[in-house]
């Protein structure tokens, strides 16, 4: 029994500390973000950081796992409505380039992310993601909807693809006038796989 309560009070802990490591990330960015009030705001020390992350590096991996994961959620919500899988994986896509112009994920996944953790396409978020893509264009290849290609590299591509248009409409100065054309592009983009119709 005491091993469960202290197994809860420990993910309890980290939660918090995700929880509010993202409410300062998104408001201060990381640089600015103070561990000790990061860790005070929820009645934690800087040791509970360290034990669970190791660092402030590895809270901001967490949270950006989290935000992508609600990303990619987002993204298939967004393509429900579409009436086939091709409609389907390019509406995720542009869906997942309009999410840049949300200041939280902008700030915490597409600007702080690759500046403290690397290249994105080492994230396990990522990973996720690049495996449902692959999923869907095996798929549709198998449909015969897109032309007999790599699966491995058309799912990159299109990941690829529109996780750098998410990038740069994040960066941007001017986001909501250069995300349609970001959208329209990738739309074009990925419209080069599908099989020419007689």
């Amino acid at each position: 029994m005491a091993t469960r309560k202290r197994a809860d009070t420990m993910a309890e802990n980290r939660a918090r500390l995700i929880a509010a490591g993202r409410r300062a990330f998104a408001q201060k960015g990381f640089a600015a973000a103070s561990m000790d009030e990061l860790t005070g705001d929820v009645g934690l020390t800087r040791g509970a950081l360290y034990h669970h992350f190791g660092d402030k590096a590895g809270l901001l991996a967490a949270v950006v796992s989290e935000v992508d994961a609600e990303m990619a959620a987002r993204a298939r919500a967004a393509a429900a409505g579409a009436s086939t899988g091709w409609e389907r994986l390019v509406a995720e896509g542009a869906a997942y380039i309009g999410m840049a112009l949300d200041p939280e994920i902008a700030r915490i996944v597409l600007l702080d992310g690759p500046a403290v953790l690397g290249d994105p396409s080492g994230w396990p978020s990522q990973n996720a993601c690049l495996e449902l893509t692959r999923e869907a264009v095996a798929g549709l290849i198998a449909e015969g909807v897109l032309r007999s290609v790599d699966v491995e590299a058309a799912a990159r591509l299109l990941n690829g693809a529109a996780l750098n248009a998410a990038l740069w409409v994040a960066a941007s100065d001017t986001p909501d006038a250069d995300l349609p054309h970001a959208v329209e592009v990738f739309t074009h983009m990925a419209g080069g796989l599908l099989r020419k119709r007689p």
